[in-house]
């Protein structure tokens, strides 16, 4: 077991940045100061309702490849999310949980056929599929599977398109559909993902309604399709250009329009930046620094050079780690100095690297900051999508630690959850009456195991 299993219970008034600040000071008399995350599982929970308000005809099927923590994905276990899992090792881990094969989804359309068998035996039922290979495979490889045909959209206005990838054209469905009657399989709905970043809602509108032209075409040929899989592409912070509820006014009335209430479609998504982006705040050290010094005009201006000085910071974690979001997910990161600027501190066009011997490991080409020393601090925020899940240890640099943490209100309010369903939580939490950051308890295990050491 080791410190990333455990679960830290805020104190009364205080929050996950709190943490943060306690970690450091705890490296404040040591040379070891590696970087960290702290990640609040109280916001995927804060999430969670804020789903069920705004989407609530819409059940969520968490993306793990977006983050697979264990914590992570045992919280949504426990507040009673599905899970869209992309290989057999992301089934192994859902199912460690405890989490029923009915609450998964294998939402991969090009599967390996091992791990078709794999699904198959572990009672894994519903996949995705674009392809006729794809049908004969699963035809040879799974004795009962539910199928949902993903169709291709428009995500050309999406940061990172997937249609170029995976998608049947509505053309093609019709044969495909064909095929899958040929061959006896059972086709249960239709999916499609937007494309991640998606700055135009209206393309969910559009691929709903192209949705309801595949069941009709279904309908047609004999199947009676119960599934619709709206994907994924919801933004995971409020600084998004395009704001969640942005999106879900269109989604919803689509939904209505073209799979009413009483039509007998279940309606899921497959969010996962959504719930987890925010949630993780990381913590890097400055672990080298170098100063450079423009050629001097010849001005006799007494200056002391500063406006002629450029910084180059080197951090513990780089792009081949957490910051692998720069380079696949066309990620945006600004950092925050740890220690709080004095008021008339001057700051510096600055450049911010990572640690390994690539040139290509620059995290910030551009930004300003105040003039900082080797062992200062530099936090990032909305770091917990597509960060931890693709890092490596290129170079031999270690992933950094996670600190989970969760106020107790919080905790009360998942295992309510887990007890009781959503629709009584969501109907009693307003959004200032939501789970928050502050609470009191202790350190526990996740979920709930004997009690730790106190960390507060």
């Amino acid at each position: 077991m080791t410190s990333n299993d455990f679960l830290t219970f805020l104190e009364e008034g205080f929050c996950a940045r709190d943490i943060v600040e306690q970690k450091i000071n705890e490296s404040t008399s040591s040379d070891d100061k590696d970087a960290f995350y702290v990640a609040d599982l109280g916001d995927v929970l804060k999430k969670h309702l804020r789903w069920a308000r705004t989407l609530p005809r819409v059940t969520p099927f968490y993306a793990v490849k977006c983050n697979d923590s264990r914590p992570v994905v045992e919280t949504l276990a426990t507040l009673g999310a599905g899970f869209d899992c992309a290989s057999k090792t992301e089934i192994q881990l859902v199912q460690s949980l405890g989490v029923e094969p009915s609450r998964i989804i294998y939402a991969n359309p090009c599967k390996q056929v091992s791990q078709i068998k794999y699904a198959s035996a572990h009672g894994v039922q519903m996949m995705t599929f674009d392809s006729e290979v794809e049908l004969m495979k699963v035809a040879r490889s799974h004795d009962n599977a539910k199928l949902v045909l993903r169709i291709a959209t428009d995500d050309s206005k999406a940061v990172c398109r997937l249609s170029v990838k995976f998608g049947a054209t509505l053309k093609s469905s019709r044969l495909l559909l064909e095929r899958a009657k040929e061959l006896g399989l059972d086709i249960i709905g239709v999916s499609f993902h937007v494309g991640s970043g998606c700055t135009d809602p209206q393309t969910y509108a559009q691929a709903i309604a192209d949705a309801r032209y595949v069941f009709d075409m279904g309908a047609e040929l004999g199947y009676s399709m119960t599934l619709l899989d709206i994907g994924g592409g919801f933004p995971g912070s409020d600084d998004s250009k395009l704001k969640f509820e942005e999106i879900t006014a269109v989604i919803n009335p689509a939904l209505d329009k073209y799979f009413p209430a009483d039509c007998g479609v279940r309606i899921i998504a497959e969010p996962g930046r959504f719930y987890v982006a925010s949630a993780y705040t990381l913590a890097v050290n400055i672990i080298a620094k170098k100063v450079n010094m423009k050629e001097q005009s010849g001005s006799d201006d007494e200056d002391d050079g500063a406006s002629d000085r450029t910084l180059m910071y080197y951090v513990n974690d780089g792009v081949y780690g957490s910051f692998n979001c720069i380079l696949f997910d066309h990620a945006h990161v600004t950092p925050i100095v740890h220690k709080k600027p004095k008021p008339d501190e001057r700051i510096y066009p600055c450049s911010i690297w990572g640690p390994t011997c690539d040139g290509l490991d620059r995290i910030v080409e551009l930004c300003t900051l105040p003039d900082r020393q080797v062992g200062d601090w530099l936090l990032f925020e909305n770091m917990g999508a597509y960060t931890v899940a693709a890092s490596s240890t290129f170079n031999g640099f270690q992933k950094p630690d996670i600190h989970y943490v969760m106020s107790r209100s919080a905790w009360q309010c998942m295992q309510q959850i887990h007890v009781q369903g959503m629709p009584a939580l969501v109907e009693e939490q307003s959004p200032g009456n939501m789970p928050g950051h502050c609470g009191c308890g202790s350190t526990l295990e996740l979920p709930a195991k004997p009690c730790a050491t106190r960390v507060l």
